[in-house]
């Protein structure tokens, strides 16, 4: 395999460009003073609206009769006397109520068990041990894709170690990195299984539809379809990406400080032996209930699975998926020897999350103050009617939205953060053209996770370029991008195709969720 030195001139435009991306998006404030910023300047729109008599009318549903009927909507001032009691009496409520707040809290609590005690580590190594040389960059990206099951772990856990298992088979660790990073980031979108991002994704697009549609909600299963096709056609370019374009054209790597894949200790087959058993009698357990017609977990008048207590408590049937498996793990691999050590481990888990809680309340505030000036509903309204005007709509829209999504990630990197500013406008908005929360999400979802390599702005992205040095000491911003571009380029273009397919052939999106919205 022949290896070429990296473009010098590649090298400098790169960095030209991140130096002036780099001094737009440090501009910006914290994300959270953002959300202050913008409760600030809905108040003030709130004002001028009413002041200007600004209203809609269009045919909505009826909370008291549940029937659709003409409804007039006008804005709300929240200066006035009753808004300013509004906002000083409702902000304790507006953050305990906000929707995303309970989903994550509880998913966390398992998923804080299962990382805590180490089983994703092991069972990374495990796999990895077992993987013949020629699959390496393939299971690399895979497990980097399947890591977002908890969160921000594979950036930690994952990215390093990926470096380590291509020098364990004399590969240049840039590539290891590289692909590793390609799966976490890049594949933020996809998954196997359900992860501790789609409750949260479900939460704000839930509050997002009841300004429409007091009715309607997301559940964490709402893109799950999608995200299984996505998570096989990530993990194939992405490996494709990795062995014929960016390991070719890396310099030459001096294996002469190699190191070795940590092995897998006995201890911790032995908590994975245990954590198998477990997931297994957990699995059972949950077919049981659903799987009989009379099954507790069904809907007890129809007998239906979609509209069910299962899913309606389906967060809290994840968080037992990871809690249960990881408690196994732990006592078998002597980490929890107490039910204090689980406690602690949970405890832990929520406290790494802190900067999210501190988010969460001030996109709160921004949420709740700006439903209730109506300015989402007279914004979503009044956008929808100009999009089927100018017959802006369907897959178009969609893929203009991607795009739209892209763009806004390279400066506001944090997805919370984005998804709770833009869902409000664009999920109502895009449901009075017919197209389903759901769809609207998934094509947010995309355009986050192909620029999410590319952003400098990204919050683990110095911690990647640290990663980077230590294999090449004259990586910086520029080398990294340019490396993790491929990717970023072929998983955008990729996700277009899969998603006009989809959108053409008219698949569900999961369970339930389909891409027109009929509610109205």
């Amino acid at each position: 395999m022949s290896k070429q030195p990296r473009s010098t001139g590649t090298k400098k435009r790169t960095l030209r460009l991140l130096d002036k991306i780099e001094k737009v998006g440090n501009a910006l404030p914290n994300p959270a003073f953002l959300f202050v910023i913008l409760a600030f300047i809905t108040m003030v729109a709130s004002y001028f609206a009413a002041k200007n008599n600004l209203s809609v009318t269009f045919d909505g549903v009826n909370v008291q009769t549940g029937t659709i009927e003409p409804i007039t909507v006008t804005a709300f001032n929240l200066l006035s006397l009753e808004g300013f009691h509004y906002m000083v009496t409702s902000i304790i409520s507006n953050f305990t109520g906000f929707f995303p707040l309970g989903t994550v809290f509880t998913v966390i609590l398992g998923v804080s068990v299962t990382e805590g005690t180490g089983m994703l580590s092991a069972l990374f190594r495990r796999m990895v041990s077992k993987t013949p040389r020629s699959l390496i960059s393939a299971v690399v990206v895979f497990l980097g894709v399947m890591s977002n099951i908890a969160s921000s772990t594979g950036y930690v856990v994952l990215v390093p170690l990926g470096a380590v298992i291509f020098m364990a088979s004399r590969r240049h660790p840039i590539a290891g990195l590289a692909a590793a990073y390609a799966g976490v980031s890049g594949g933020w979108t996809a998954n196997l299984l359900l992860g501790s991002n789609d409750p949260l994704y479900a939460g704000m697009s839930t509050q997002a539809a009841q300004i429409l549609n007091p009715n309607y909600v997301v559940n964490p299963t709402g893109n799950w379809y999608f995200m299984i096709v996505s998570t096989i056609m990530i993990t194939i370019i992405g490996a494709f990406i990795t062995d014929r374009i960016v390991e070719p054209h890396l310099p030459k790597y001096n294996f002469s400080e190699g190191e070795q894949v940590e092995q897998v200790t006995s201890a911790e087959k032995k908590g994975m032996r245990y954590a198998g058993i477990a997931a297994m009698i957990y699995l059972v357990v949950m077919l049981a209930l659903l799987i009989p017609a009379n099954g507790l977990l069904r809907n007890p008048q129809t007998g239906s699975v979609l509209s069910s207590p299962f899913m309606s408590g389906i967060v809290f049937f994840m968080m037992l998926f990871f809690l249960i498996p990881g408690i196994a793990y732990g006592v078998g691999s002597r980490k929890i020897k107490s039910t204090d050590d689980i406690v602690e481990l949970m405890s832990k888990g929520i406290a790494g999350i802190s900067s999210f809680l501190v988010l969460i309340f001030f996109a709160a505030q921004f949420t709740f103050f700006f439903n209730k000036s109506n300015l989402g509903t007279i914004l979503s309204v009044n956008g929808a009617n100009l999009l089927s005007n100018i017959g802006l709509i369907g897959l178009p829209l969609l893929l203009l939205f991607v795009l739209l999504t892209c763009l806004i990630n390279i400066l506001i990197p944090v997805d919370t953060a984005k998804w709770a500013m833009m869902a409000p406008i664009f999920v109502p908005m895009f449901m009075r053209i017919g197209l389903s929360p759901e769809m609207t999400q998934l094509a947010f979802r995309i355009g986050d996770s192909s620029t999410n390599i590319i952003t400098p702005l990204m919050p683990f992205f110095v911690m990647i370029v640290a990663f980077f040095q230590k294999y090449e000491k004259d990586s910086g911003i520029g080398s990294v991008v340019s490396t993790m571009l491929p990717y970023s380029v072929a998983f955008l273009g990729s996700w277009l195709i899969l998603l006009t397919i989809w959108y053409l052939l008219g698949l569900p999106l999961g369970p339930g969720a389909f891409i027109p919205y009929g509610g109205l």
